[in-house]
């Protein structure tokens, strides 16, 4: 016994040494990259810098998620690529995004244990079991957020590019009203607040008051988004500042988007088709062997 103490003492003193580390590190200011810092020195600072990602808090007033964006902030829980892009594209922040995997993770870190008192008169004491299935929760609930995100990737994809064609259909008609590419787009990206209309009004805005053209931010943007549609958009508009004539081009270039979504929604279509075959297949299948096993069984008997 003596020897189990003193183990459980030397953890618990090792654990707390390890946490006060930890908040030690946090508490202390993070060292700025040179790199960084002559990169905001520079003149060209503006157009070199990504576009920005998806916003820190949408409603200022959620409590909840003003500690999802103070836990991200001051935990430095690394955020990945994919993960911001999908959720720019979902419309959602940061503080969103992390304050429902902490409340996931509480979540699963406590349920067994209620679980466990709940049923303690009953079933008596469970040991270390509670503990072991909190921890599988906790760290199913922290990780849940990003499934569920991972599922919805094809159908954020698939809405991203039906608001793209839209977008596309609005500044083909914006065009045609005589005004130019750039108050054509701008026109086009005010009539919805879809996070794609956003990002684009965003990139326009930031070129127009620096009074620049746009082409670069959206190819910026194409790329952080993994959207090449608005790339080949910007290129077309582009034309504009030759004095080439956009009507023709324009509406072609939208028709091939068009037509490029079409193809792909037949193809996701014909993948559904194919699922549900698989599964009204097998219930025949049960039938089938519901019918011919009697038989069988009464051949081999006979046999």
């Amino acid at each position: 016994m003596p020897d189990l103490l003193f183990a459980a003492a030397i953890t618990a003193a090792a654990l707390l040494a390890a946490g006060g580390w930890v908040v030690v590190c946090g508490l202390l200011p993070r060292q700025i990259r040179l790199s960084d810092a002559l990169d905001v020195l520079s003149p060209d600072s503006s157009t070199a810098s990504a576009e920005p990602g998806p916003v820190m808090v949408a409603d200022p007033s959620s409590r909840l998620e003003l500690a999802g964006a103070w836990f991200y902030q001051h935990a430095r829980v690394p955020l990945p690529a994919s993960s911001m892009r999908a959720l720019t594209l979902q419309g959602r922040s940061i503080g969103d995004y992390f304050v429902n995997k902490l409340v996931l993770a509480i979540g699963g870190l406590l349920v067994p244990h209620v679980l466990a008192l709940a049923v303690r008169p009953l079933a008596g004491s469970m040991g270390s079991i509670p503990l072991g299935f909190g921890l599988l929760c906790g760290v199913l609930g922290w990780l849940w957020p990003d499934i569920a995100m991972r599922n919805q990737q094809q159908q954020t994809n698939a809405d991203a590019t039906e608001a793209l064609n839209t977008f596309f259909d609005l500044v083909a008609l914006e065009r045609l009203a005589n005004l130019s590419a750039t108050q054509a787009m701008e026109a086009a990206a005010r009539l919805s607040d879809v996070p794609v209309f956003v990002r684009i009004r965003g990139a326009l805005e930031r070129a127009r008051l620096e009074q620049r053209p746009p082409w670069s931010d959206l190819h910026r943007l194409s790329r952080e988004l993994e959207l090449p549609p608005i790339a080949d958009m910007a290129d077309v508009m582009r034309l504009d500042d030759q004095g080439a004539a956009l009507a023709g081009v324009l509406t072609s270039r939208v028709k091939e988007l068009r037509d490029a979504h079409l193809t792909s929604e037949r193809a996701r279509a014909h993948q559904a088709s194919e699922r549900m075959t698989l599964w009204m297949s097998i219930p025949v299948v049960i039938f089938a062997l519901a019918f011919l096993i009697p038989p069988i069984l009464t051949m081999s008997g006979a046999a």
